[in-house]
């Protein structure tokens, strides 16, 4: 590991830490980023994003990824979690602490409407920043790739229904512009620029890919922690107004989060899923599209909702709770079955692992 992957939280600590501060300092500069957006995506977040998805676009083999379907446990895992378990359990959790547990220091209205914007984001399973995590903990691209992929395909048809039913509206308006735009933005154009770029590399043969791969790394991790800057200055002034809000619908998600990680991880083990599958397939369950939960949340509820602040405050915990997860994936990771020890007498020999 470089040093940027090796000291990967201590940066995005310093990011989030700089951009709340930044976020106070020089509000107007963030509120011009964050005007920069079409259909409610930011177009600086999404270079950023690109940025940091790019290099593992490079690595995609198609050739690997026609065997994907030979496996198919990760990707059922995945879609259960993601559509049978993780929407349910965000209300579930919502109502818990909102009607039950917080009910003392939450007024009845508002209490709904947190639990709206939790609801928005169990029912939409992470996108583009899945690769990032995925690359964090050494996952198969290619299955991450197709995991993600039929994710984005069943979202168009299912998100709609669900949140329907969660809410408990019978007209919830999906931003479609905001879903396809992002689809194409954070998947479609990095997957077709790295196809075009490892197609050009594999010319010279697969040493070149490795050494370009490389080179880009560092720029991955900057594209993060660019990010966290971002999503933390726009939140900068919520943050200061409304801290034991925040703090309060945290709890929550952040239960939600590790609850789904655990509940993935055990299924994966049960399907005895090798390393490089099970850790996207828990992750992906784990985070969200969070793009998409704040544009639906602020189209049904509005920009200064409670719904809207929901969605918010499941940006500013996720990536300090994805990069714990990484952590402990990157910690259970299996040790080899074997390794090279001293060639003798011109025969490798290997040795078993303890």
């Amino acid at each position: 590991m470089g040093l940027f992957e090796r000291y990967l939280s201590v940066w995005v600590a310093l990011g989030i830490v700089a951009g709340a501060g930044l976020g106070l300092l020089v509000p107007s500069a963030f509120q011009a980023v964050a005007a920069m957006e079409v259909a409610q995506v930011n177009l600086v977040v999404a270079v950023f994003i690109w940025v940091m998805i790019y290099p593992m676009m490079i690595q995609i083999d198609w050739h690997a990824v026609r065997d994907v379907g030979k496996k198919p446990q990760g990707l059922v895992l995945t879609l259960v979690v993601n559509w049978l378990i993780k929407p349910f359990t965000m209300a579930a959790l919502g109502v818990l602490f909102f009607q039950v547990i917080f009910a003392p220091w939450v007024d009845p209205q508002s209490a709904s409407e947190y639990i709206a914007g939790m609801i928005l984001l169990g029912v939409a399973p992470c996108t583009a920043m899945v690769f990032v995590w995925s690359q964090l903990v050494k996952g198969d691209a290619n299955y991450t790739l197709v995991q993600v992929s039929i994710n984005d395909l069943i979202m168009v048809v299912a998100f709609a229904p669900i949140a329907a039913f969660l809410l408990g509206v019978t007209n919830v308006t999906v931003p479609w512009e905001t879903l396809l735009l992002s689809t194409v933005l954070y998947v479609v154009l990095p997957l077709v620029a790295g196809m075009l770029t490892r197609h050009g590399l594999m010319r010279r043969g697969p040493a070149a890919v490795t050494v370009f791969v490389t080179t880009l790394k560092p720029w991955s991790v900057i594209g993060l922690i660019a990010t966290v800057v971002l999503l933390f200055g726009f939140q900068a002034e919520t943050i200061v107004r409304e801290p034991l809000v925040i703090l309060l619908i945290a709890v929550p998600l952040v239960l939600q989060s590790y609850g789904i990680f655990f509940i993935t991880w055990c299924g994966a083990k049960w399907l005895k899923l090798p390393h490089n599958v099970a850790g996207p397939a828990c992750l992906i369950g784990t985070s969200n599209f969070f793009e998409l939960a704040v544009a639906v949340a602020i189209s049904l509820f509005g920009l200064n909702s409670g719904a809207a602040l929901a969605t918010v405050v499941g940006v500013l915990v996720e990536v300090p709770v994805m990069l714990s997860l990484v952590a402990l994936i990157n910690a259970w990771r299996p040790v080899k079955d074997a390794e090279p020890v001293i060639e003798d007498k011109g025969q490798q020999h290997v040795k078993a692992a303890p």
